[in-house]
């Protein structure tokens, strides 16, 4: 059962006023523009604060967007981009092969040949872990760096870069974008507040029209959008007698942003029509395919943070290996699209693209009932790709042991891979986060037992 981790924190109310712009990017679009307020959950008191930093290196900052794709539920290492075919049946069950890639030494599963040609342009990390085993503790883990059941609830690295990175970002999108339902295994947006809550787009991109929650309605047309907006103008007379007023000024502000996500600039982002039938085709013609070129399209407009929430999911405690021929094949095409396409659009430079789900799965395969051939939850050691935005591509990061069972070199935690993506972005690993009640309160863990850590990714950056 899914735990929101905002149970963990004391929680009271306090009414803050929105900006109008904040007002959007809660995804309240209503035509009549209005502005309202919202409440935040505040953090309760505990411990005193501590200042020494964990994590701290002078890094070029190349990365102005971020594409998250999460594998929720956990994807098998083994069976995927760490491969044994050494270590016999009961660890490689149905999948016994690994192939080669377009960089010399280094081998992935058989289930990703596309991937395989565009290993140039990747990292594997595959020693990450945390040995936590819990689907929402390890997930927040993994998308916070702070250990579950501290003081304070703490946002994730999408509402991270929303707080550091929206203030100079200029589009109507808002700037912590999900495709396309989140993940809910934990708030993201911990104590910041509703304010940085991400912008889930509901629908399906692969559906011919990508009803896009608050943006393309359903069984509305944009010329019924145009007649209902001429008609509301029409029909505001109040606005019409006090021309002058502000308040009604800064509403009707509001509005015209609203109808430029609904008629302008965000329904041309996400309108997927306007790309070439074979560029989707080669994405696939899947959802998660069309997830990846909607991120694209993103990353064009300039939005900071856009996560792709896998459908679906890896939980494959049973029916393991039928979902892995499934789902594998549509990761390797969209992915590996994915990074071609940003790199032929030049945005592979100034893009970070990093994969992995909360944790891997077993390498010991459960034959057991009821199972019958599942994998189970395991973080003790998993593999994470990483790409773009000042990641060399073409490399590996640690490894694990001959049945991918623990860390044989280079141990990788949450906060050196998040730590790594701050501070190619630009974003400073120990600055301070606006705690509203005024606690102390930074990006990543601030002492030595906060967090264990192998240091920054330095030799991918």
């Amino acid at each position: 059962m899914s735990t929101n981790h905002n149970s963990n924190v004391m929680g009271m109310n306090l009414s803050l006023s929105m900006s109008r712009r904040e007002a959007l990017r809660l995804g309240l679009f209503s035509t009549a523009g209005l502005l309202c307020a919202d409440s935040r959950v505040l953090g309760a008191t505990a411990a005193p604060p501590v200042t020494k930093a964990l994590v701290s290196a002078p890094v070029k900052a190349k990365a102005k967007s971020v594409i998250q794709i999460f594998l929720w539920g956990g994807m098998s290492h083994n069976d995927t981009w760490d491969p044994k075919p050494d270590s016999g049946y009961d660890y490689m069950g149905e999948f016994k092969t690994a192939i080669p890639t377009n960089v010399d030494g280094i081998q992935i599963g058989e289930l990703f040949p596309k991937l395989a040609k565009q290993a140039d342009k990747y990292a594997l990390i595959r020693s990450m872990t945390h040995r936590n085993n819990g689907h929402e503790t390890a997930a927040y883990l993994m998308q916070t760096a702070h250990a579950p059941g501290e003081r304070l609830a703490y946002p994730s690295v999408g509402a991270v870069f929303a707080q550091f990175k929206s203030k100079g970002y200029k589009g109507i999108i808002p700037p912590y974008v999900v495709l396309t339902r989140p993940q809910g295994r934990f708030s993201e947006e911990g104590f910041l507040g509703p304010r940085l809550k991400p912008f889930a787009t509901d629908g399906d991109p692969n559906a011919a029209r990508f009803e896009v929650e608050g943006v393309v309605s359903r069984g509305i047309t944009d010329a019924r959008q145009m007649a209902r907006r001429e008609l509301l103008g029409r029909m505001d007379t109040l606005r019409h007698a006090m021309p002058n007023n502000p308040q009604l000024a800064a509403s009707e502000e509001a509005k015209q942003q609203a109808y430029e996500l609904i008629l302008g600039q965000g329904k041309e982002v996400f309108d997927l029509s306007k790309e070439k039938t074979a560029l989707r085709d080669r994405y696939g013609r899947h959802t998660f395919g069309q997830d990846c070129l909607a991120a694209r399209r993103m990353v064009e407009a300039g939005v900071p943070y856009i996560v792709i929430n896998y459908p679906g999911g890896w939980d494959t405690h049973s029916n393991h290996f039928a979902t892995m021929r499934r789902q594998c094949p549509q990761l390797d095409q969209g992915l590996a699209m994915l990074l071609e396409d940003l790199q032929d659009h030049g945005l592979l430079e100034s893009t970070i693209v990093w994969c992995c789900g909360e944790f891997g799965r077993g390498p010991k395969v459960d034959w057991q009932p009821p199972w019958n051939g599942g994998r189970n939850h395991y973080g003790n050691v998993f593999t994470a790709l990483v790409a773009g935005g000042g990641f060399k591509g073409g490399h590996v990061v640690g490894a694990s042991d001959a049945r991918a069972e623990e860390v044989k070199d280079r141990p990788v935690y949450p906060v050196d891979l998040l730590g790594s993506i701050y501070a190619l972005s630009g974003i400073d690993t120990n600055a301070k986060l606006p705690h509203p009640m005024g606690l102390d309160a930074h990006v990543l863990p601030t002492a030595a037992e906060d967090a264990k850590s192998g240091g920054l990714l330095t030799e991918i950056m």
